[in-house]
């Protein structure tokens, strides 16, 4: 049964833009991860930096992918645990 017809409401969801990155440099070279971008001129093939790690080492990665205005329900990785895009280089 659909949650909103027993009485329930539809939690408020959040929206992001997102970009699949492959890292570039130092421990994590080649792991390809997801991140929020607020970067509106962001396009595929772009280098950025984005924090890696447990210290959140500023590290070059390439732009693979980029999924603009996703919600919540259907983001790659959950909102509240996904890291943002320090600055396009």
């Amino acid at each position: 049964m659909i949650h909103s017809l027993a009485g329930g409401k539809i939690k408020d969801l959040d929206f992001a833009d997102f970009a699949k990155v492959e890292i570039l440099d130092g421990e994590a070279q080649g792991k390809i991860s997801w991140y929020i971008t607020n970067i509106l001129d962001l396009n595929v093939g772009d280098t950025v930096l984005v924090p890696v790690g447990l210290n959140n080492t500023q590290t070059p990665a390439k732009v693979l992918k980029i999924e603009r205005n996703l919600s919540s329900q259907v983001s790659p990785i959950p909102i509240k645990r996904a890291k943002e895009i320090i600055q396009k280089c």
